[in-house]
């Protein structure tokens, strides 16, 4: 501002008085979204927690039953995972959160084998079928925290952006 000369003038005065409420005004707004932005980033937050936490709980059977039914040779597994049974198609939409777009996940499950096995049991373990039992009840709880974690890093990206553009 040392190099700009003003003129001293009632209308000078008039047009900088008139630029700082409108900066005042535009400070305030920001201000106002940071703390709505902060206020549904924390209750996205807890969220995604909880859905974390049911996510791992669902998992654990799933892995233990998975490492009891590796025993099985490797190829066998390998063969008998190779056919799925369910076909799932996800589409993605998105919400509007505060002008910021977050991906909003359907599923839509087709039985591709209705009533067969995609592998015969007398080569596999009674524990791969329960892994893929625990495996398909954590599925959609997995997509939803996907869908969580990603509003969360979208979120947090935005309150970044704009508490910058608030300081400058």
């Amino acid at each position: 501002m040392a190099g700009k000369t003003i003129n001293p003038t009632r209308m000078e005065l008039t047009r900088l008085k008139a630029k700082q409420k409108t900066a005042l005004r535009g400070h305030k707004l920001l201000k106002d979204k940071r703390d709505g932005l902060m206020k549904q980033f924390m209750q996205e937050v807890r969220h995604t927690r909880q859905l974390r936490k049911r996510v791992e709980e669902g998992l654990a059977p799933a892995n233990a039953a998975f490492t009891v039914a590796s025993v099985m040779s490797p190829e066998m597994l390998e063969q008998a995972l190779m056919a799925p049974r369910l076909s799932t198609e996800v589409t993605v939409d998105q919400r509007n959160i505060m002008s910021i777009a977050v991906p909003v996940f359907h599923r839509a499950e087709q039985e591709a084998q209705p009533d067969l096995a995609c592998y015969g049991f007398a080569q596999t373990s009674g524990e791969l079928d329960d892994a893929l039992q625990a495996l398909n009840r954590v599925y959609s709880d997995l997509l939803e925290l996907a869908q969580a974690e990603k509003t969360v890093q979208l979120l947090a990206q935005d309150i970044e952006r704009t508490r910058r553009r608030g300081n400058a």
